[in-house]
């Protein structure tokens, strides 16, 4: 038994370093913690499916309790911003790259329960039009991302949040939600009976640690720079941020439209590990999805075909958020 370890820690050290080797001439768009289809055996995924569908109805029945019209605009913009942003990969450590998650930036700009229903709609469009995550897997995705990791930011915020230490309560929200988020979907590949060898789950865990670092260093940035264009944004004060909205609305058109120029070709963090593992053969395509790895194939040059993919991701995103919470805040007085 102890050759055998041997064996396999010394297969995985190879393949993991093949893999950093070859890294470079990778170009690949999806999430850091997207978990596609194949790698979750049925109950887990049928599991995850029921409670994120629980979860998400939940949480929009609380949203309609608290959520004035006059903030509806803020959650299709913000969705907008989070789905642009999450296209743009940056280099981790290790031959692998990351993206920002969102869920804390969420919870801190427009509540815990709207930021649910929010990361919901971005899953979801993600999964159905770009192939980004699974259809079978987008309740684990949904429970890890949507419902923890906007859960675990949101929690921060409230904890941490004073006025003195707005930025450090930013940081850590982002930071802890990540890594929640990250941590599940580790449990759930070993729940589904994929073995992550020790040396795999150390250097796994680091790159997470490291992507969840940057994400709570984005999140306070992007916090602090809406608070200063729109103050009382996060004391949800009357009326309508229109200056905030501006502003995400200029920010989610440049990473729509031309972020993936300066974005990173590395794998993201769990594609990684899992050509590491040697389990990509896993994978499946349960839905062909129209414009997969973020590219609209429709269009004549790779810049339009990206950027063209980008632009109506982002149009639909806040669409589909925008009507989710006029639909929430008009659930109230129904």
């Amino acid at each position: 038994m102890a050759v055998s370890r041997s064996a396999m820690r010394q297969t995985f050290i190879v393949a993991w370093r093949t893999r950093v080797a070859h890294s470079s001439a990778v170009c690949y768009c999806g999430g850091v913690m997207h978990i596609p289809d194949g790698y979750l055996s049925p109950a887990v995924s049928g599991v995850l499916g029921a409670a994120s569908l629980a979860g998400a109805g939940a949480a929009a029945r609380r949203a309609s309790q608290s959520l004035e019209e006059s903030r509806v605009p803020l959650m299709g913009m913000a969705g907008a911003f989070v789905f642009a942003a999450q296209m743009i990969n940056f280099p981790v450590a290790a031959g692998a790259s990351g993206h920002l998650l969102g869920g804390a930036l969420l919870a801190i700009t427009l509540g815990t329960a709207p930021a649910v229903v929010v990361m919901t709609a971005i899953l979801a469009i993600q999964a159905l039009l770009f192939q980004d995550g699974g259809v079978l897997a987008l309740g684990a995705n949904v429970f890890n991302m949507a419902l923890a990791g906007v859960a675990a930011g949101g929690w921060a915020w409230q904890a941490f949040g004073s006025l003195r230490r707005r930025r450090s309560a930013a940081f850590a929200a982002g930071a802890l939600s990540a890594f929640v988020a990250a941590c599940l979907a580790l449990a759930e590949l070993a729940l589904s009976g994929i073995r992550i060898p020790p040396p795999a789950l150390a250097v796994a865990l680091g790159i997470f640690g490291l992507t969840a670092l940057l994400e709570g260093a984005i999140t306070a940035a992007v916090v602090a720079a809406l608070e200063s264009v729109q103050p009382g944004l996060l004391e949800r004060a009357h009326g309508s941020p229109r200056r905030a909205l501006s502003g995400l609305l200029l920010a989610s058109l440049v990473l729509a439209a031309a972020g993936f120029l300066a974005a990173s070709s590395l794998p993201d963090g769990l594609e990684h590990l899992a050509e590491a593992l040697g389990i990509t053969e896993l994978e499946r395509t349960v839905l062909a999805s129209p414009m997969p790895d973020y590219e609209a194939k429709w269009l004549p040059s790779d810049w339009l075909q990206k950027a063209g993919a980008g632009l109506l991701g982002l149009a639909v995103t806040a669409a589909v958020c925008w009507a989710a919470g006029r639909w929430i805040s008009r659930w109230r007085s129904a």
